[in-house]
C-alpha cells in the first residue's frame, strides 16, 4: 500500500560498504505481517516449493565474538526490510546464489542493507529469515524472507565471494526524559493510525474506489512494531524508509511518520479539491 505521492530523501548519511547492490529485482511483496506458525526449515525442489522433512527450528546465529559482534552475510538491495515485514526476492547473481546455498544449509538468515543507485550501502539493515524458497533448475532461487532483528554494521569481514560483516544488534531505547502530553508512543501511535485512515480514505476516493470503512490498522500491535508496520507501507520512498529504520526511538519514528502522513494527507486533500472543482466531463462525439 503506497501512501507517499513522491520520494522523500533521508537526511541520514549512508556510509559506503565494500559492495554494491545486486541488480536483482524483488517480486511484488507479500505484506503478511505477524504471521504465525513454526519457524521451521522450508525446502523446495526445482519447480515446486514445499515444506522440508520436519519442523526443526533454525540453528542460532553464529556465536558472538569477544567484542559482542556477530558475523552476518549481507545482501545490498534497492529496498528496505523492516522487522516482521516480508519480501519476495529473485536470486540470480552468481555470488548471491552461493550465499543462498550457505544460508539455506545453516540458519536461514542473512542481512539486507539498502543500497541506492549510487552503489553505496547503508550501515543499518535488517535480518531476513527465509521462510519459503524454490530452487530452479538453473540454480536461481525464488524466496520469501521475513524481517527479524535490526543491526548496524561495525566492520566488513570479507567481500568475496559475497559480503560478510560483523554487526551489532539494534533495539529502540526508552526516552531519556518523560515525553510531553500527547507525545508518548501510545498517543503517537493513535495519531498515526488516524492519519493512515484518512490517507487511505481519500486515496481510495481519488482512485475511484468505493467508499468503505477502514478496518483496525494496529491490530493490537504495540507502538514499536506498529511503527515498523507503518514504515513498511511507505513504498516508493526507500530513503525515507531507511531513515525510519535507523531511528532507535519509537516515539521519534512515530513522530516522523505522523509528519509524513500529514504532508501526504494535505497533498491528497488538495488533489481531491481540484478534482471536485474541475470534474472530468464526458468526451463529446
Amino acid at each position: 500500500m503506497a501512501l507517499l505521492p513522491q520520494i522523500l530523501h533521508s537526511p541520514h548519511p549512508h556510509p559506503r560498504l565494500a559492495a554494491a547492490a545486486s541488480p536483482s529485482r524483488a517480486f511484488p511483496r507479500a505484506p503478511r505481517l505477524h504471521a504465525s506458525g513454526p519457524r521451521g526449515r522450508l525446502a523446495a525442489s526445482a519447480g515446486a516449493s514445499g515444506p522440508g522433512p520436519g519442523p526443526s527450528s533454525p540453528e542460532p546465529y553464529p556465536p558472538e565474538s569477544d567484542d559482542g559482534l556477530v558475523e552476518l552475510p549481507l545482501f545490498p538491495l534497492p529496498l528496505v526490510l523492516f522487522p516482521d515485514a516480508t519480501h519476495a526476492l529473485h536470486i540470480f547473481e552468481f555470488r548471491y546464489r552461493i550465499m543462498m546455498h550457505t544460508v539455506l544449509q545453516t540458519d536461514l538468515r542473512f542481512g539486507i542493507v539498502f543500497a541506492g543507485s549510487g552503489g553505496s550501502a547503508a550501515e543499518v539493515g535488517c535480518v531476513g529469515e527465509v521462510v519459503k524458497h524454490e530452487r530452479l533448475a538453473d540454480d536461481r532461487f525464488f524466496l520469501i524472507c521475513k524481517g527479524q532483528q535490526r543491526f548496524r554494521v561495525a566492520r566488513v569481514v570479507r567481500t568475496k565471494p559475497y559480503l560478510v560483516a560483523a554487526v551489532q544488534w539494534l533495539e529502540d531505547c526508552p526516552p531519556a526524559e518523560p515525553p510531553a502530553p500527547g507525545e508518548d508512543a501510545l498517543a503517537l501511535a493513535a495519531d498515526v493510525e488516524a492519519l493512515m485512515r484518512d490517507v487511505i480514505r481519500i486515496a481510495n476516493r481519488l482512485n475511484g474506489k468505493p467508499e468503505k470503512e477502514v478496518g483496525d490498522l494496529r491490530r493490537g500491535l504495540f507502538p514499536t512494531p506498529f511503527s515498523f508496520y507503518v514504515g513498511n507501507t511507505f513504498e516508493g520512498a526507500p530513503r525515507e524508509q531507511q531513515a525510519l529504520l535507523e531511528l532507535e526511538d519509537t516515539a521519534a519514528r512515530l513522530r516522523r511518520e505522523r509528519d509524513t502522513l500529514r504532508n501526504t494527507l494535505n497533498y491528497l486533500t488538495a488533489a481531491s479539491a481540484v478534482k471536485d472543482a474541475f470534474p472530468s466531463s464526458p468526451s463529446s462525439g
